[in-house]
C-alpha cells in the first residue's frame, strides 16, 4: 500500500490512501486530468472520456491486417479452440469486429448490449452509431488463455474506394479509439501479398503515437522457400518504412500461426524461435499492464495540455462582437504558426502536438468563441499530477508486482511448448543429450584426451594457465571463456582433469554453434564421476 498527499494539501491534510494502482489511476484521472479535458471539449477532438472498466479490463491485443492474413486463424491458433462467430476462408470472412473475450459459458453479446454493460470497456464506441455497433460483438468462451488477456479481432482489409465508402462508419477511428486502449496491436502480413492498400496505410498511420504497441507478423512464410523469404522480408520492411516515419525498426516475427503442417520445413528452427519470442512478448502482457495504464495516462495528460493552450490561444485571438468568421477561417489557416508559438512560449515538444490537418477539419464545425480561456487552475492540477503522483504511483506498480506471483498468459498453445521434448531448444546445445543414458561429452572425449595430455597434466589435472592457453583458441571473448570455466570446474580446485576438460571443451563447441550457455550446469553434462550418488 502507498499513500501520498492529495491535490490541495493546505486543505486536506490527510493524505490519500490508494490500495492498488487502478484505483490510484481512477482517482487522478477523475480529480484532476477529467476537469481540464471537460473544460476544453478534448472528448470532440480527440478521444472519450476514460471509464473505470477502461482501468479495470485484462490486457487485450488488436489485430489488424488485410483479409485472408490469417487474423483469424491466429486466434484459433492461440486458443486452440473454435470461438463463436468464428469464420475462417480464403476469401473475406470476418466483417465483423470480434471481441474475444473469457466468460463461463459460450456465447455472444450483440454490439448494441455490449456497450450499455458497464463492466466491459466498450461503452464510449456508442458514438460510432449502428453502423458500427450492428458488426461488432463480444465472443465469450471459457478458454485458459482468455483468463489473462483478450483479443480484438478485426474486419479484413480491402483495396477499393468502393469498400471503404461502403462501411458506414469511420474504419481507421474506430481502430485509432482500440489503439489507445489496447496493450499490444498486430499487424497481420500474408508472405504472399505484401501489398499495402490505400485503407490499411490510412489505418498504420492512424496508429501514430502508438508505435511502442505495435509488431508485426509476416505469416504464412512456410510457403515460400528461404531465399524468396529473404526477398520478402526485405520488401516488407521497404513498404512499412514508408508508411511509419520512426527511425526505430519495428520488430517483425516471422513464422505460420496455425496448426497445419509446414508447406516448406527448411525454416522450421527459425519459425520456433520466432513463435517462442512472440509468446514471451505476449505473455508479459499482464505482468505489464499496470504501467501500460499508466503510460497512456500520461501520454493523454500530455495531450490534453497541449488541447487547452491551443483552444485557450484560439479564443484569445477571436473578436467578441464583429468579424467572428472571417477571424476564425484566419486563425484556422495559421493554425500551424499558433502550434509554432505555443511550443517556443511552453517549451512543448513538436511531437506532442495533434495532427495538424486533423485538427483543422475539427475546428470548422467550432464555434471559436464558445471556447474557454486559459485556466492555470486547471493545468496546474496536471501538472502536479505529472510531477507527483504518477511518481507515487510508479512505487505502488513496483510493490504490486513484487506482491504478487508473476501473471503470465497460459493455456492454449502457450503451454504446446513450455515443457517436454517439444519446448523449444529441447535437446539443443547444452540440452543436447538429455535423454541420452550416456554422458554425452563422452563421443569427442577421445580428441579432447589428446589435447588434455600435451597440456602437461600433473597428478591427473592441468593448471588454469594451462587450459587457458588451449580454450582462448576458441577465439571467444574472456567473459565468456570465464563462464565455461566455472561450469566446468565443479569441484572448484582451480585446475581441470580430463572429465572437466573434456566438458569444458564441450561447452565451447556449444557455444561456438551459436547456443547460448545455461546459467547451471544441466544434471546431464555433470560428469559421471562427479555425480552424487543418490543414498
Amino acid at each position: 500500500m502507498f499513500s501520498w498527499l492529495g491535490t490541495d494539501d493546505r486543505r486536506k491534510k490527510d493524505p490519500e490512501v490508494f490500495q492498488t494502482v487502478s484505483e490510484g489511476l481512477k482517482k487522478l484521472y477523475k480529480t484532476k486530468l477529467l476537469p481540464l479535458e471537460e473544460s476544453y471539449k478534448f472528448h470532440e477532438f480527440h478521444s472519450p472520456a476514460l471509464e473505470d472498466a477502461d482501468f479495470d479490463n485484462k490486457p487485450m491485443v488488436l489485430l489488424v491486417g488485410q483479409y485472408s492474413t490469417g487474423k483469424t486463424s491466429f486466434i484459433r491458433y492461440l486458443l486452440e479452440q473454435d470461438f463463436p462467430g468464428m469464420r475462417i476462408g480464403p476469401e473475406p470472412t470476418t466483417d465483423s469486429f470480434i471481441a474475444v473475450m473469457h466468460g463461463d459459458t459460450e456465447g455472444v453479446i450483440p454490439g448494441n448490449a455490449l456497450v450499455v454493460d458497464p463492466k466491459k470497456p466498450f461503452r464510449k464506441l456508442n458514438a460510432f452509431g449502428n453502423a458500427f455497433l450492428n458488426r461488432f460483438v463480444c465472443a465469450q468462451l471459457p478458454n485458459p488463455v482468455l483468463e489473462s488477456i483478450s483479443v480484438i479481432d478485426t474486419p479484413g482489409i480491402l483495396s477499393g474506394e468502393k469498400q471503404r465508402i461502403s462501411r458506414g462508419y469511420d474504419f481507421a477511428a474506430v481502430l485509432e479509439w482500440f489503439a489507445e486502449r489496447v496493450d499490444r496491436i498486430i499487424l497481420l502480413f500474408d508472405a504472399h501479398k505484401l501489398d499495402i492498400s490505400d485503407e490499411f496505410s490510412d489505418v498504420i498511420k492512424a496508429l501514430k503515437n502508438h508505435e511502442d504497441k505495435i509488431r508485426v507478423v509476416l505469416n504464412k512464410a512456410d510457403q515460400i522457400e528461404t531465399q524468396q523469404l529473404m526477398r520478402v522480408y526485405g520488401a516488407l520492411m521497404w513498404s512499412l518504412g514508408k508508411i511509419v516515419n520512426t527511425p526505430e525498426v519495428i520488430r517483425v516475427y516471422i513464422g505460420s500461426f496455425w496448426s497445419h503442417p509446414l508447406l516448406i520445413p527448411d525454416n522450421r528452427k527459425l519459425f520456433e524461435a520466432e513463435e517462442q519470442d512472440l509468446f514471451k512478448d505476449i505473455q508479459s502482457l499482464p505482468r505489464n499492464a499496470a504501467l501500460r495504464k499508466l503510460n497512456d495516462l500520461i501520454k493523454r495528460a500530455r495531450l490534453a495540455k497541449v488541447h487547452a493552450y491551443i483552444i485557450s490561444a484560439l479564443k484569445k485571438e477571436m473578436p467578441s462582437v464583429f468579424g467572428k468568421e472571417n477571424k476564425k477561417k484566419e486563425l484556422i489557416g495559421s493554425l500551424g504558426d499558433i502550434y509554432k508559438r505555443i511550443e517556443r512560449e511552453h517549451q512543448i515538444s513538436p511531437g506532442d502536438f495533434p495532427n495538424l490537418k486533423k485538427m483543422q477539419d475539427q475546428l470548422n464545425s467550432q464555434d471559436l468563441n464558445k471556447f474557454q480561456p486559459l485556466k492555470l487552475k486547471l493545468l496546474e492540477a496536471v501538472d502536479d499530477m505529472l510531477s507527483h503522483d504518477i511518481a507515487g504511483l510508479m512505487v505502488l506498480v513496483r510493490q504490486e508486482e513484487n506482491q504478487r506471483p508473476n501473471p503470465v498468459v497460459k493455456g492454449g498453445a502457450f503451454d504446446g511448448t513450455s515443457d517436454g521434448p517439444f519446448g523449444h531448444g529441447y535437446g539443443e546445445g547444452a540440452g543436447e543429450g538429455i535423454d541420452d543414458a550416456e554422458w554425452v561429452v563422452v563421443r569427442d572425449k577421445p580428441a579432447y584426451d589428446e589435447i588434455f595430455y600435451t597440456l602437461s597434466p600433473v597428478n591427473g589435472k592441468v593448471t588454469g594457465a594451462n587450459a587457458k592457453r588451449e580454450m582462448v583458441k576458441s577465439k571467444l571473448p574472456n567473459t565468456v571463456l570465464g563462464k565455461v570455466w566455472k561450469l566446468a570446474d565443479i569441484d572448484k580446485d582451480g585446475m581441470l582433469d580430463d572429465e572437466e576438460f573434456a566438458l569444458a571443451n564441450h561447452l565451447i563447441k556449444v557455444k561456438l554453434e551459436g547456443h547460448e550457455l545455461p546459467s547451471e550446469l544441466p544434471a546431464h553434462l555433470v560428469p559421471p564421476s562427479k555425480r552424487k550418488i543418490p543414498e
